[in-house]
């Protein structure tokens, strides 16, 4: 049994190996295409066996350093759930140190199962150094901005990756005697590539997600075999270089000219991150067992069969990958490297889509339409605004460049930022999530944050010859980011200063003061405690409003998933009699809000479970009109035991309750539903279950919930103006009612994001001073 065990253990583990070669390798695997032309196009003076050994020797160690030892050994097990990626260490920061900005976080939030991992002592660590992060707020921004500014370089990354590696892939169509075609022909084909790549991406990589990992796999070992073709062929001498020996050598005869080509050979370890971000999709085993069995040996075997190529053809460096290769493959391994440059154009976009919802789950990016394209992979994301915009930026990039030197210079800055950003993040988790001894962390920050600010300070001296595209383009996306943060922020604490006292509700009485319709009102607000201006606002202007009111607080959590049971908070907000609570919605930084048409019948479904909790807790005490003010409680939402309700479809049975809408209304509704959608919601009836011995207060108010839930759902949201102050600086002023109005008005609306449904939305007008 136990040897069946572990054979189905390794052979899951090795099918998880070889669907990761097609998901995290495509954009490492491809590097071969360009590091050598790139590394050698700043030493031509230096055309001898001695440099290409040197160049060689550093992308070995290199190679060996940075992907084999700080992510396959270290990195890889600093996963927050099984999630990897930079906003994974900051996740992990936030609930061991209090670093988190987010606004509306509260104590129960760290009672969900996926906030402490299992078997990590829930004990605070205190220390001097904590308490000082902790207390000062302006470190605790620089910390957001860093990580946003790595997030920032990958989206560098989704614009640059497809352009160098297309471009690599065909450039081998210049290179075939005298029926080579031009420069100007192999851009615009790859243009073409690059066009139907993006247009392609809205059908979901899914649907052919099963033929990347063949190619990659075929691609590697092809390249492994040429590899091993040409040491035997031209220089077995150059196993030599393996030598760090060779690197010594390297500099002493290169001098500058050699630390400035680590910007070239920084290309071979692009697309290392993709192995830790990518991480929620597979384990950290496989990812391990992938890279250590076909990956690592098959690219150093490449990188030396090109050496040696190149130590006996110097003049041939423009082109060295597709000249190494003997003449009877070359067209069967073009093929293969345009298929595998197209696989990891299509991790880095997956990858790029994930990032800008995550800074989204965080409120740092304009609201933007996120579908889900899987019906069997969750995660897999597209988000249409952001799939244009990298189209565009992609094709001005290779248009505008034309090279692939300029544009490696630029990819490799913005490659070796998001790993230095990586080192720093990990430091810090070194201390706070594992609880090891500080000098432990300052060591494994000094080794590689050397090695890499080597990397990063050769990339800089190259930003004159392109390397100031990731910065422009990080730069123009921190600004807007920093600036929706700021607006977002601004205006909910506007929210928080302005709630509606309790005082003021409860000397209204019962009905409010107003006249109470049937029907559930759902007020939108980013409020966890308290009632929101804008419903004071409302009454004020329009002197009625639904029976049943239930303020909704949709909010992020920093955690990756929250599980389905553990998704709802459910409260009361005030006496019994006025019929109002509070639903707190929470979902993860990885969570994908769907349009889930089970909503309201959710929604109905915890407010009665969380009826009977509190009338049995009530029951216990002695006092059914006791209300704990304040309090919430999860409700589990995937069962109905505990309701006493009972839910029907509607063509069972008979209406419990006559709907108040009229006739004019469902016909209304009834050409809605079939113009959005044409697939029809399926319609519950609700009805209190007979049988159960329910106290009467009780069936009393589940009675009027059904009743307000047969006659119509409501979606009340504000329609906000934020202005700054009139005695706001000038820069507040510009970022308030020109830079986030602006946002503002060309993002998303709340009712899009919030997939609520039009002919239900009732939107109230408020302005903000800030």
């Amino acid at each position: 049994a136990i040897a069946l065990g572990q054979w189905k253990y390794h052979k899951a583990l090795s099918l998880l190996a070889f669907q990761s070669f097609g998901v995290v390798y495509g954009d490492l695997s491809t590097s071969p295409l360009y590091v050598f032309k790139s590394a050698l196009s700043g030493l031509d003076k230096y055309s001898d066996e001695a440099t290409v050994f040197g160049l060689l020797s550093l992308i070995f160690w290199t190679l060996t350093l940075i992907p084999l030892l700080k992510y396959v050994i270290i990195v890889l097990g600093a996963d927050d759930n099984g999630e990897g990626g930079t906003f994974a260490l900051y996740s992990l920061l936030c609930r061991h140190a209090k670093m988190s900005l987010l606004p509306n976080q509260q104590a129960a939030d760290e009672e969900l199962s996926t906030y402490y991992q299992p078997g990590v002592d829930r004990t605070a660590m205190s220390s001097p150094f904590k308490r000082f992060l902790e207390k000062h707020k302006k470190l605790r921004t620089c910390l957001l901005l860093f990580v946003l500014f790595g997030a920032c370089m990958v989206i560098g990354d989704g614009v640059l990756t497809p352009t160098i590696s297309v471009l690599a892939a065909l450039s081998g169509l210049q290179d075939r005697g005298t029926g080579g075609l031009g420069n100007g022909w192999v851009v615009l084909i790859a243009c073409v590539v690059l066009v139907g790549l993006f247009a392609l991406q809205h059908r979901g990589t899914h649907r052919v997600a099963f033929v990347f990992a063949p190619i990659v796999v075929l691609w590697l070992l092809s390249i492994g075999v040429i590899g091993l073709y040409n040491i035997i062929h031209w220089n077995p001498r150059v196993c030599l270089a393996l030598s760090p020996h060779y690197i010594v050598k390297f500099f002493k005869i290169t001098g500058r000219d050699g630390w400035i080509s680590l910007g070239g050979v920084l290309l071979a370890v692009t697309g290392t991150e993709a192995m830790f971000a990518d991480l929620g999709h597979f384990t950290a085993a496989s990812i391990r067992l992938a890279f250590v069995g076909v990956i690592y040996p098959c690219l150093v075997l490449q990188y030396m069969g090109q050496a040696a190529f190149l130590s006996k053809n110097m003049s041939d460096v423009h082109d060295s990958f597709y000249l190494s290769i003997p003449r009877t493959v070359f067209w069967p391994m073009f093929v293969l490297a345009s298929l595998a440059a197209i696989v990891g154009s299509q991790s880095i976009i997956s990858a790029t889509f994930s990032i800008v919802k995550q800074c989204l789950s965080l409120g740092c990016f304009p609201r933007v339409k996120v579908v889900h394209t899987s019906r069997w992979i969750y995660g897999q994301i597209y988000i249409p605004e952001i799939n244009w915009i990298l189209m565009v930026l992609c094709l001005a990039v290779t248009v505008g460049f034309r090279d692939i030197n300029i544009i490696g210079n630029a990819y490799g800055l913005a490659c070796i930022t998001v790993m230095f950003v990586t080192t720093w993040l990990m430091a810090l988790v070194i201390i706070f999530v594992w609880k090891k001894n500080i000098l432990l962390a300052l060591s494994f920050l000094v080794f590689f944050g050397s090695i890499e600010g080597a990397y990063l300070s050769a990339s800089f001296i190259k930003v004159p010859q392109g390397g100031w595209t990731p910065i422009a383009l990080a730069f123009v996306f921190m600004f807007i980011m920093y600036v929706w943060h700021y607006g977002t922020r601004r205006k909910y604490l506007f929210d928080l200063q302005n709630k509606v006292s309790m005082k003021w509700i409860l000397t209204l009485g019962p009905s409010l003061g107003i006249v109470r319709v049937p029907g559930i009102g759902l007020i939108y607000t980013e409020l966890v405690t308290g009632v929101p201006a804008i419903f004071s606002h409302f009454v004020t202007n329009l002197p009625a409003f639904h029976q049943i009111l239930v303020f909704v607080c949709v909010k992020s959590v920093p955690v990756p998933y929250v599980p389905v049971d553990e998704r709802y908070l459910i409260g009361r907000i005030g006496p019994r009699q006025y019929r109002m609570y509070r639903c707190i919605v929470r979902y993860g930084y990885k969570d994908v809000q769907k349009d889930d048409e089970n909503f309201e019948n959710h929604l109905v479904m915890s407010i009665a479970k969380f009826i009977q909790m509190e009338a049995e807790e009530a029951a216990s005490s002695g006092s059914y009109e006791s209300s704990n003010e304040g309090r919430m409680a999860v409700i589990h939402t995937t069962d109905a035991t505990g309701t006493g309700l009972i839910m029907r479809d509607s063509n069972e049975g008979t209406s419990l309750t006559r709907s108040s809408k009229s006739e004019t209304l469902q016909s209304l509704q009834s050409i809605y539903e079939q113009e959005s959608g044409g697939l029809s919601r399926r319609r519950v009836r609700f009805q209190v279950a007979e049988e159960e011995q329910i106290n009467p207060q009780v069936r009393d108010e589940l009675s009027d919930l059904l009743e307000a839930k047969e006659a119509g759902v409501a979606y009340i949201i504000g329609h906000s103006y934020v202005k700054a102050r009139k005695n706001s600086n000038f820069l507040k002023s510009f970022a308030i009612d020109y830079a986030y109005s602006f946002l503002r008005k060309n993002c998303r609306g709340p009712s899009v994001t919030l997939h609520i449904p039009h002919i239900s939305l009732i939107e109230v007008g408020m302005i903000y001073y800030v």
